[in-house]
């Protein structure tokens, strides 16, 4: 167990594991993921169920 308090003292480690505010993560990205998605899903959604349109 004490090799864990050694590794704790190094300030790279602390460095590494520490969040920057800084970090937004993958915020632009995913949302333009999901919204291209949903867009996706309906478009395929509509693109199938026009053939079951009756005259």
């Amino acid at each position: 167990m004490s090799h864990l308090h050694a590794l704790a003292a190094q300030p790279a480690v602390t460095e590494l594991l520490a969040v920057s505010k800084d970090d937004t993560g993958p915020g632009v990205v995913l949302r333009t993921v999901l919204i291209v998605g949903v867009v996706g899903i309906a478009f395929l959604a509509w693109f199938l169920l026009r053939g079951y349109k009756k005259d």
